[in-house]
């Protein structure tokens, strides 16, 4: 693909779409794979058991159809069904059939889960799934330009405004300010904890560190005024996610929002 870097159109959309659509049927694969492999402790004995979980359902007839939807054998076959529509999400593109059911087994596994399993990567897969479903019902009512354009939209207002108040919550923190926050998430990472001598146990260069992440968040919305500085701060994004993924072990965060950085750049190339 050849990109001409001086047109502010450095996404046409045709190709957005696609980008969104086999990133997200990525990303939610790898979720709904791990779904798969933890069956074994969503049942018996297990760590997960819906008989827990049900009593949090104040409803009777709604405990006892999510206690059938939720049996292991629905349960797998959700499982399995999610599997075949992000399959031809990812062959034949997204329609208002696929990104349907995707949506609604969607709130299925966050009722599972108590609204979240894996917190911030559900809400970004939520935001994604939405954005598809808006720009499959506008495009029904009003055409498919209208329709991505809602969609593009929602996806990066939504993933712009979780950098932007990131970095503000950092601001706001004295320890995040000071770097001594970093060190503290370090040390409890899967490598952690630092050794004695690592660099990030110098305070100033973990001040720094921690300086860096919060400029970079609360600058985030500048990203949308160009298409060029939109592709520079979603590889800036990308490395982050993937730092946050080998030091914390939070893969699903990576793929949760590269999902959204499509939809951000044709925003940024629209202004």
């Amino acid at each position: 693909m050849m990109v001409d870097w001086n047109s502010p159109y450095v996404l046409s959309t045709p190709l957005t779409v696609r980008c969104l659509e086999l990133l997200f049927a990525w990303s939610a694969g790898i979720q709904t794979l791990e779904y798969w492999r933890m069956r074994p402790a969503m049942q018996g004995d297990g760590l997960w058991v819906w008989s827990i979980q049900r009593q949090d359902i104040p409803n009777p007839w709604m405990r006892q159809f999510l206690d059938t939807l939720f049996s292991p054998s629905m349960f797998s076959s959700l499982l399995a069904l999610r599997f075949i529509a992000l399959l031809s999400l990812a062959t034949q593109g997204s329609h208002l059939l696929n990104i349907g059911f995707l949506f609604t087994s969607n709130l299925a596994l966050l009722i599972r889960w108590r609204g979240a399993f894996n917190g911030g990567s559900d809400f970004m897969t939520l935001v994604v799934l939405t954005g598809l479903l808006i720009a499959q019902i506008v495009s029904d009512l009003a055409g498919p330009n209208l329709g991505w354009r809602a969609g593009f939209w929602y996806i990066t207002i939504q993933s712009i405004t979780s950098y932007f108040m990131s970095g503000s919550v950092k601001l706001l923190r004295r320890e995040w300010r000071n770097g001594h926050a970093m060190t503290i998430f370090l040390n409890a990472a899967i490598h952690g904890p630092l050794s004695k001598d690592h660099w990030l146990r110098k305070p100033w260069l973990a001040a720094l560190g921690s300086w860096a992440f919060i400029v970079w968040e609360c600058l985030a919305p500048l990203a949308l005024l160009d298409a060029r500085l939109a592709v520079v701060f979603c590889l800036i994004a990308a490395v982050f996610h993937f730092l946050v993924f080998w030091f914390f072990g939070l893969n699903r965060f990576f793929w949760a929002w590269m999902a959204t950085f499509p939809a951000i750049i044709w925003c940024a190339g629209q202004i």
